[in-house]
């Protein structure tokens, strides 16, 4: 194959394994997108295949994180080059990893089967160290094309990484079985399909629990602007007052200012003791920092939040430049410190705010024990990205992490997705995007362990990076 036909083929293959993610919930795209990778990589030379696996995630990134554009240009004030530019700096230093893991297995393992299977373990390790590494961004990891599927069985037990390593397997085999090598495709393709076939049940319901989801749609513009804070309060006092639950959720930063600046007027109006209700603010002050937190009104409980988003919450070191450029109001936070759930109406809540959801790891101590969350909680501002796309990817991984542990999430955003997804991961009630309004949904809380959420309480992600790299030296040696 040629460097330019294998060039463009990458290009297009990590096109196509976006188009695998939310909403279209076509899954088998990802291992159709990922068995073309490992085509073009199976005789490439290291350098060729490097720049395979760099192009691949250039375009699977690029297109899947493009609405980060929308944050900086149109609310961050940079210019619309640079804003273009900076998301595709981004996208090659993550498929930095990709093309790394696939340089070095081409490197190491001779062309033929030996190195096409190698190439599974690399590609989960270059996922897990885009998770890992400099705090992590696994925004669209490949698993989370498997929230539906024959793949998503294996979530209670392997989580999204595991499914990585499985659609992996199941592209090699796709490549073996066009080379004609059935004996190594057959079981390459049957084992990600035995999810079908595992059980499924691990947890127990602890009752029904009413819950009214707030998503006020106040436009990000809008938002800090002190001359409409008024109003903005008014309308989130307001849809608080017609909310019918026995918990009320508001959105990450619903009061977009340190709560103890809140008018006592104002929020007694919004604390109904015969309704708890989370309400999404900041706790702290200029000397400790603020912390972007959920405060239960009318009681002592509070969760700050522990997992902050590079540049928008806290300044890596070097950018601050770049940051200041851009003008996000409290862009440099301090870490929360609360991780226990709140309980209420006879169910413990966990809340996570915004992208905490995708970081299984950290959360999992909130899924095993007798004090166990029966309930996760996501609240998010995704107005800085607008509605195409975010919002659906978003929807997506709590789908994943309602597979994982079988808890129910249910999730109260600003402008979408605010929705209900029950302990199968099944999205049971939305609100559409941009609509103003209260989600008024009962969700059944759940108590019990999955297999996977044991085992990382246990080692965290320890067990797949030594599986993944013990299965690399064992096919070197194979393979010579």
């Amino acid at each position: 194959m040629s460097g330019a036909k294998a060039a463009a083929l990458a290009l297009g293959a990590g096109l196509l394994h976006t188009a695998a993610f939310a909403p279209t919930g076509a899954w088998w795209l990802q291992i159709l997108a990922l068995a073309l990778l490992f085509a073009i990589v199976e005789r490439a030379t290291p350098r060729a295949a490097a720049l395979a696996g760099a192009l691949f995630g250039l375009a699977w990134l690029a297109s899947g994180l493009w609405w980060l554009h929308i944050s900086m240009h149109q609310f961050g004030g940079i210019p619309w080059l640079a804003a273009a530019l900076a998301v595709a700096l981004l996208a090659a230093f993550l498929s930095g990893y990709y093309a790394l893991a696939l340089g070095l297995t081409a490197r190491w393992i001779a062309p033929g089967r030996w190195r096409v299977l190698a190439l599974v373990p690399a590609w989960l390790l270059a996922e897990l160290a885009r998770a890992s590494c400099f705090s992590g961004f696994p925004w669209i990891a490949s698993g989370y094309a498997h929230t539906v599927g024959p793949l998503a069985g294996w979530a209670p037990w392997l989580g999204v990484y595991g499914i990585c390593a499985l659609a992996a397997l199941a592209a090699a085999g796709l490549v073996w079985l066009k080379r004609g090598a059935v004996a190594w495709a057959a079981p390459a393709l049957l084992v990600p399909l035995a999810g079908l076939l595992l059980p499924q049940d691990f947890t127990s319901s602890t009752g029904k629990l009413a819950v009214s989801l707030v998503q006020p749609s106040i436009p990000q513009d809008q938002k800090f602007d002190a001359a409409r804070f008024s109003a903005n309060l008014e309308t989130l006092a307001s849809l608080i007052e017609s909310a019918r639950g026995r918990a009320v959720i508001t959105p990450e930063s619903v009061v977009p200012l340190p709560l103890a600046e809140l008018d006592p007027a104002t929020l007694a109006r919004l604390s109904r003791p015969e309704r708890p209700a989370l309400l999404g603010s900041f706790l702290g002050n200029e000397h400790d920092g603020f912390v972007n937190s959920v405060v239960a009104l009318g009681g002592s409980y509070h969760y700050g939040k522990r997992h902050l988003l590079p540049f928008g919450e806290f300044i890596p070191p070097g950018f601050g430049w770049f940051v200041h450029a851009m003008n996000i109001p409290l862009d440099d936070q301090a870490r929360g410190d609360h991780q226990r759930p709140w309980a209420v109406a006879g169910q413990r809540l966990r809340p996570l705010i915004c992208y905490e959801d995708l970081f299984g790891e950290d959360i999992v101590q909130s899924a095993v024990g007798p004090d166990a969350a029966t309930v996760f909680v996501n609240v998010s501002n995704l107005a800085w990205f607008g509605t195409l796309m975010i919002q659906d990817q978003h929807l997506q991984f709590s789908q994943m992490r309602a597979l994982e542990f079988q808890r129910p999430v249910v999730r109260s955003t600003n402008t979408g997705a605010t929705a209900v997804v029950d302990h199968h991961g099944l999205v049971t009630a939305r609100l559409p995007a941009l609509v103003r309004g209260v989600l008024e949904a009962e969700v059944d809380g759940r108590a019990g362990s999955t297999p996977y959420a044991r085992w990382l309480a246990a080692w965290g992600l320890w067990p797949l990076w030594a599986a993944t790299l013990l299965a690399l030296l064992g096919l070197r040696r194979a393979a010579q």
